[in-house]
């Protein structure tokens, strides 16, 4: 089974499973997401969009009524394509503890979602994940996605690597390879038996090899769709690895796994 271990959910959503059949994909764990650059018409629009982005990456609070709209796509597109799409649920990192618990038991494993994701921190405040994942070893080890770009930090890395190492029954995916800092997050996801990274939008190919040949067992395809391409990203892993055993646990087996699929 090939899975995408990364995709956000795309207006309309017909497109994206356009872009899952034309890569050979069956099936992709989908965020909710409140930026929809694929609805840009413009460089105007696509500015917009981004503005949008950059507040959810650089963790500013956001209205409850954007949550609100990003959960309920992400429940309407699982529900149109159940066998297509694998939900996971955000939740708000700028409550109290037990608030972040509710949550996560309530719009996490009370909608059938199978992990949480994509966190995004403020930059230098990794340390804000940490009652999510006492909430998540709480719900039976739930695996945890937080974004691995800028403007997260070679710091943050290190703080996300103490609290999996704080949790060693919670699944810890570090996003996009870690960004520009990939060659730290490629030693400590070794270090570290769960961690994980997942592979979309490298830099440089080089670090996707030097990443599946350091941790086979713990690599992720992913796109970041839609601001990575399912086929791209695919050839990618492809390009770096010689079919075999190795190359299925990167394409999907080893996700397959962190969900009992």
């Amino acid at each position: 089974m090939i899975i995408d271990a990364h995709s956000h959910v795309h207006d309309p959503v017909h497109s994206h499973i356009a872009l899952l059949d034309e890569a050979g994909v069956d099936c992709a764990v989908l965020f909710g997401t409140r930026p929809h650059p694929e609805r840009a018409t413009g460089l105007a629009s696509f500015r917009r969009e981004m503005s949008a982005l950059n507040e959810v990456i650089g963790g500013q609070a956001a209205h409850p009524d954007s949550y609100r709209t990003a959960r309920q796509e992400l429940h309407s597109a699982v529900a149109e394509f159940p066998g297509r799409f694998i939900g996971f649920g955000k939740v708000r990192l700028d409550l109290p503890a037990e608030q972040i618990a509710a949550d996560v038991e309530r719009d996490v494993v009370g909608r059938g979602l199978r992990g949480i994701g994509e966190l995004t921190p403020p930059p230098g405040e990794a340390g804000q994940i940490e009652p999510v994942l006492r909430a998540a070893v709480d719900q039976g080890g739930l695996p945890v996605v937080v974004h691995g770009f800028a403007p997260t930090t070679a710091s943050d890395l290190a703080t996300l690597a103490g609290l999996a190492r704080r949790y060693p029954n919670v699944p810890v995916v570090i996003s996009q390879l870690g960004g520009l800092n990939w060659l730290a997050a490629i030693e400590l996801t070794r270090e570290i038996p769960n961690m994980y990274l997942e592979l979309s939008t490298a830099n440089i190919i080089f670090a996707v090899r030097v990443a599946v040949e350091e941790v086979p067992d713990r690599t992720l395809f992913g796109s970041d769709a839609p601001y990575g391409d399912p086929v791209l990203a695919r050839a990618t892993i492809e390009r770096v690895t010689r079919p075999g055993a190795v190359r299925d646990r990167v394409l999907g087996g080893t996700v397959a796994e962190l969900l009992d699929l």
